[in-house]
């Protein structure tokens, strides 16, 4: 098997992270790409009685989001040009994202609570499906 060259970490900011940074850490060595990658669901929200009918708040969250990142990489020494926040739908992002970064290995969380998703959650199901590179799936 070869080595991986560039590992997309797809991380939950607000949840259970470390365990799947650890181990992306852990296959990466020296020379491998690390990039972590969370992805902000769109967030819109109608006022009833307000002026504007429909208030986007992704600007918001997603620098909220680049800050928590950044953090994250900065006490795993990964560079801050490695974080990337985007707004959609996981795991089409995380297939997009695997491709434009030139990834070989996407490592996600997973929960895994019931049904089919009790071995791999769903998201971590959802990206297995259409994706063209391997992918570890961390249990938190």
């Amino acid at each position: 098997m070869a080595a991986y060259e560039s590992i997309l970490v797809a991380i939950d900011i607000y949840s259970d992270y470390e365990a799947v940074v650890h181990r992306a850490m852990q296959l990466a060595g020296n020379n491998v790409k690390l990039n972590l990658l969370y992805v902000v669901y769109p967030q819109t929200s109608i006022e009833p009685y307000g002026l504007f009918l429909e208030s986007d708040f992704s600007d918001e969250i997603c620098q909220q989001a680049k800050d928590k990142l950044e953090g994250i990489a900065h006490r795993h020494n990964i560079p801050i040009s490695h974080t990337h926040v985007v707004v959609g739908g996981a795991a089409d992002e995380i297939h997009e994202a695997a491709k434009k970064l030139g990834s070989d290995l996407i490592v996600i969380g997973t929960h895994g609570r019931s049904g089919m998703r009790l071995l791999l959650g769903s998201t971590a199901n959802a990206v297995l499906h259409g994706v063209q590179v391997d992918v570890l799936a961390v249990k938190v």
